[in-house]
Formats: C-alpha cells, sequence, structure tokens
C-alpha cells in the first residue's frame, strides 16, 4: 500500500528561467573531513526525485551528484531506489571512497536540518525494503508512495524493478545483464579517457549502445506501459520510477511518466517547482532542463538551459 505524502509548500529563493547557460557559484562545501560553512542553495525547489546513484561503484559519479546537492535544496527529496548497490559490494568487495561517504552525509544534513528525505528501496538495495516504516537517521524508509504535487496531481513513486519481469522472475539472468552493463561501464571509462587525452568531452559509449539495440528499445517501453497502467490502476495521474538508467518526462493524455535517469551516466534528476511545474534537470558543470511539463491548466512550452533565479 502506497504512503501519500504532499510537500511543504514554501516560497520559493530562486527559479530556472530560461535563457543561456551560466555557471553557477560553487558553494563552499564541508565533506566529513574538513571544516567550513556550507553555503544555502541557490535553487531551492518544492521536490526533487534521485534515483540509481549506485554507490559503491567506481562508475558512480559522486562528485557531480555533490555538486548537484550543494546547489539545489528541496522541502522534500525522494531517493527513488539504487542509491546503494548492494550487488557490487557483494560480489566486489567493498569499494566506498570518501565522495561516497560525503553523499550519504549530505543527505542526512539535508534530513537534519528540515527536508523530509524519503528513501524508496530498488532491487541494488533491496536489503532496506524490510525497513519500511523505519526512519534511519531522519530518512523514511518506504517501499512505494504517492506524491501530491502543488496543483494537486497525484504521482504514484516506485523505483520499478517489480515491473520488470527479469528481476521479478530470471534473477539470475538479472544478474547476467547487470555484470555485462558494468561491463560496458568499464569499456566506456577507457573510452572516454582516449576522448580526455584528445580534448574531447565526456560522451556515453555504453548509453549510445544500449539505445541502439532493438530489444533494450523494446523493454523500455514495456517498462513504461507497465508502471503507466500500475499508476492509473491505483488512481494516479502519473508514475516516477528510475532502474532503467534512461531519464525521461512527458505527459501523454494526461497521464505523467517521468524516470529520474541516474548518477552513472545520465547524471539526471526530478524536480518540481513551488507552482508545480515538473522539469527534467542534468548537472554538467551547470544546470540544464532537458524537459518540463507545466501545472494543470497551464499552456506546456519548450524547455530551456537553466540559469540561476527562483524555482
Amino acid at each position: 500500500m502506497a504512503t501519500v505524502t504532499s510537500s511543504r509548500l514554501q516560497r520559493s529563493t530562486a527559479a530556472v528561467p530560461g535563457g543561456a547557460t551560466a555557471s553557477l557559484p560553487v558553494a563552499t562545501y564541508c565533506g566529513a573531513h574538513g571544516g567550513g560553512v556550507e553555503a544555502e542553495p541557490q535553487f531551492q525547489w518544492r521536490t526533487l526525485w534521485l534515483s540509481d546513484i549506485h554507490l559503491g561503484t567506481r562508475d558512480c559519479k559522486a562528485a557531480q551528484l555533490l555538486d548537484f546537492l550543494r546547489h539545489c535544496g528541496a522541502d522534500t527529496i525522494y531517493l527513488v531506489g539504487d542509491i546503494i548497490d548492494g550487488w557490487q559490494l557483494k560480489k566486489k568487495g567493498i569499494y566506498w571512497p570518501q565522495t561516497h561517504n560525503d553523499v550519504v552525509q549530505k543527505l542526512l544534513r539535508k534530513a537534519r536540518k528540515g527536508t523530509r528525505v524519503v528513501f524508496v528501496p530498488g532491487n541494488h538495495d533491496e536489503f532496506a525494503r524490510p525497513y519500511e516504516g523505519l526512519h534511519f537517521g531522519g530518512i523514511e524508509v518506504v517501499n512505494q508512495v504517492r506524491h501530491v504535487t502543488a496543483d494537486g496531481r497525484t504521482l504514484l513513486v516506485v523505483h520499478g524493478d517489480l515491473f520488470d519481469s527479469v528481476v521479478l522472475y530470471a534473477k539470475w539472468l538479472a544478474h547476467l545483464g547487470d555484470a555485462a552493463y558494468m561491463f560496458s561501464l568499464k569499456l566506456n571509462r577507457w573510452f572516454n579517457h582516449v576522448r580526455l587525452k584528445l580534448g574531447l568531452p565526456y560522451w556515453s559509449l555504453s548509453q549510445y549502445l544500449k539505445h541502439k539495440v532493438k530489444a533494450a528499445v523494446n523493454t523500455i517501453s514495456a517498462f513504461e506501459t507497465l508502471l503507466g497502467d500500475e499508476a492509473r490502476r491505483q488512481g494516479c495521474d502519473g508514475v516516477v520510477c528510475g532502474h532503467i538508467h534512461h531519464a525521461e518526462l512527458r505527459g501523454d493524455a494526461g497521464q505523467i511518466y517521468a524516470n529520474c535517469g541516474d548518477w552513472v551516466e545520465s547524471l539526471t534528476a526530478l524536480a518540481e517547482d513551488h507552482a508545480g511545474s515538473l522539469k527534467l534537470l542534468h548537472w554538467n558543470a551547470g544546470l540544464h532542463v532537458l524537459a518540463e511539463l507545466q501545472p494543470q491548466g497551464v499552456v506546456q512550452r519548450p524547455a530551456a538551459t537553466a540559469r540561476g533565479g527562483t524555482a
């Protein structure tokens, strides 16, 4: 049964108007190993959704996520599964650099300062599912939750693995697929190391391959359909999920489908502003809006690259 939640409405101190790319000022940050005063985030959202961070793996972009969290605050943050990669920690032993610890400390610090942080476990951190209803350091654990937006829409928030037939009925195949994916990420590291030496920007080889394979595209489509059907069955206006590492935000026939993406390749998050607009964000040395859905009754407009302002 889904828990129902509505984020606290609070006057915003920052919005993201359209415009050209702008470098955001770097906040002074105190990691677990240093001193200093942490600056207030430049962008204050009503709600943020983050998924598939995969702490405990070499491909987790923890440094970029820390940058994002320094610049973005929210009344409520949903951690939509696969935050910690228990599968890799079991297979390979503990890989846990300081930046991964800093991400955890950052989220705990936000919870202490009044942000509501809700953890919805996924298949890679399924060890947390039996603890539904408990709080750890101010972070709530729920297996699914309903979020009510500022304009009154209800969104079902789930990781999504329970709608993946491979994870449900052939777990060995899911682990095999995970091993193949990790190998593609390793190739991706080598590939981008060469690109960096040549002065070329980061480009995701693994994402390119995934989107070129017809079977993968069909799987993504089936996954989205199943989740949309479940949201309708529960009387919700849409769904927010993760799991497939494919960031997406769209509204079809009044039904919202939002996938947060990941912090392995996409570096994306979903955000809600204080008017109820939903925005798919990308962090790359600055904030970019990839897609946007306006509040109910507002004509949709194209998304623009983000700048400083009020959310």
